[in-house]
């Protein structure tokens, strides 16, 4: 009999956390699901049943303890992690002047910090095992950079050079890691227990602040992404022998991702001559003795 896989997910004690757990049930695995709230995570536990196959853990990302002792209860509860999910995350938007540091801080403890933490503590137990896969949750903002979402988009580049960087230190013992980059999802990204927009505060942004201060609530149940559907993909990444590097999720993030690649390619060869001036040149003295 096939050994079940185990995932162990953050962030899943609502939103889009919830549909990767049920979504990995279904699928025949086990599933160490995690929140800040440990009675939010039961009682998201409880709605999805399986109570042999389910363990729902206290997890503060930002706490390097919470990691260790969330790692320790999905090992001595199933034996093994095989699937991590770095799902938690949070949105502070706002323009980068009336962000206050603490806020720019807390973004960057839960969307970076964060992962890391738990990364860090379920590193040791796939390279005993010699297999694993993280996959962490990005965004379309870790590609390109959006008015009114500094903090949120330094975030998300930082975790996608973390992660990307972890690639080769970890692949030589079996370990895959994935960076998801979803476009508007109908998650709870934008309520308000996830989102805290900066407190308008400098005149020259006033208007372009009330604007997005209307739209980006608007925009909440209204996202075209089926997290239901966003789930079964990662599912499916997750069963294959060789996962992708990087998955982009929706039509909106493929969009964005083409129109980065476009960018990047035409920034390249914009200033080509430029560019490649710059070596240093040697001496008429250094060549021979290079020569000889």
């Amino acid at each position: 009999m096939k050994e079940k896989k185990v995932w162990l997910i953050t962030g899943a004690g609502r939103g889009m956390g919830v549909d990767f757990a049920r979504a990995a049930l279904a699928a025949g695995s086990v599933v160490v699901a995690t929140g800040r709230d440990p009675d939010a995570v039961r009682r998201a536990a409880g709605q999805i049943g399986a109570a042999n196959d389910l363990l729902a853990v206290k997890l503060d990302v930002t706490s390097r303890e919470d990691a260790e002792a969330a790692v320790l209860a999905a090992v001595e509860r199933f034996g093994r992690i095989d699937v991590l999910v770095n799902n938690a995350g949070n949105f502070y938007a706002g323009y980068f002047e009336e962000l206050t540091p603490e806020q720019i801080e807390r973004q960057l403890a839960v969307n970076l910090i964060g992962p890391m933490n738990i990364t860090r503590a379920v590193l040791p137990v796939m390279r005993r095992q010699r297999s694993g896969h993280v996959i962490s949750i990005s965004s379309g903002a870790g590609l390109m950079g959006f008015e009114f979402n500094t903090a949120y988009a330094a975030s998300k580049f930082g975790l996608e050079g973390w992660t990307e960087s972890l690639h080769p230190e970890v692949a030589p013992f079996g370990i895959h890691t994935t960076i998801v980059n979803p476009g508007f999802f109908r998650t709870e990204l934008l309520t308000a227990e996830s989102t805290t927009y900066a407190a308008p505060s400098i005149e020259d942004y006033a208007e372009r602040t009330a604007a997005q201060l209307e739209w980006w609530p608007t925009m909440n149940g209204k996202q075209s992404g089926d997290p239901a559907k966003l789930a079964r993909a990662l599912v499916t990444i997750a069963a294959q022998e060789e996962p992708p590097r990087r998955f982009v999720a929706g039509a909106d993030a493929v969009a964005v991702a083409e129109q980065k690649a476009a960018d990047l390619v035409a920034q390249a060869h914009a200033y080509r001559d430029l560019s490649t001036s710059l070596a240093i040149e040697s001496s008429d003295a250094e060549a021979p003795a290079r020569a000889a």
